[in-house]
């Protein structure tokens, strides 16, 4: 077998740029774009739940020495948990908290969500221009029995643009968008169980934190 016969130039740029175009016309110039954002953020970032779980140790060990109204939110380079703790100290709320989570909670689904979409539209489209591309091929077929060189190269373009469309679908575009959307899976599972647990640690504070306060009340 010769795999030589399964690059072709032409019928690489039919498949994929024509994925491409369909893509963004199809979903938007943003949506596109925030999709490849999306994958590169997916890519580059991983989130590490037991150094978050530690330093959220670190703050409740500050919440339980100061008291929730003397204790300084801790920061440590997550957006989320950084917000959640500034909540947390400057509203003094459980329920602040748990807002805040929602919200990024939100917004992070909403943002995977484009990306999973838009990987699966390109999925859908790239078969569609592989048989665009054997079209296209097989109207460069010869009109006259003689011309065997033209014969010869439409024939094998025909093939392989199929071929590129369901590799560039089924290898290519399908496999990101189910690893984007594993990946958010997964990261949300990491964060709502610190969530919880945050929460839980809280909650046993509260009653010790009432009683504080209110012997403070007395003293005033």
């Amino acid at each position: 077998m010769d795999y030589l016969n399964l690059i072709d130039g032409p019928s690489a740029a039919i498949v994929l740029g024509g994925t491409v175009l369909g893509t963004i016309l199809r979903c938007g110039v943003w949506r596109s774009f925030a999709a490849m954002r999306g994958l590169a953020s997916t890519m580059r970032n991983s989130f590490d739940p037991v150094a978050a779980r530690t330093e959220l140790a670190l703050q409740i060990q500050d919440i339980r020495r100061d008291g929730l109204l003397r204790a300084e939110p801790r920061h440590f380079g997550d957006t989320e948990f950084d917000e959640v703790a500034d909540a947390l100290i400057g509203r003094r709320s459980i329920g602040a908290l748990l807002d805040k989570h929602r919200a990024f909670k939100e917004m992070r689904q909403a943002r995977s969500q484009v990306a999973v979409t838009t990987f699966n539209q390109a999925a859908e489209l790239a078969p569609v221009f592989g048989l665009a591309g054997t079209l296209i091929a097989l109207s460069q077929l010869p009109t006259k029995a003689s011309s065997d060189a033209l014969l010869s190269a439409s024939i094998p373009m025909a093939i392989v643009t199929t071929f590129y469309g369901l590799l560039a679908a089924h290898l290519l575009f399908a496999p990101v968008a189910h690893y984007i959307q594993r990946k958010a899976d997964h990261e949300e599972l990491q964060r709502q169980k610190l969530i919880d647990w945050l929460a839980e640690e809280l909650t046993k504070e509260a009653p010790r934190h009432d009683g504080h306060r209110q012997r403070e009340q007395v003293a005033a």
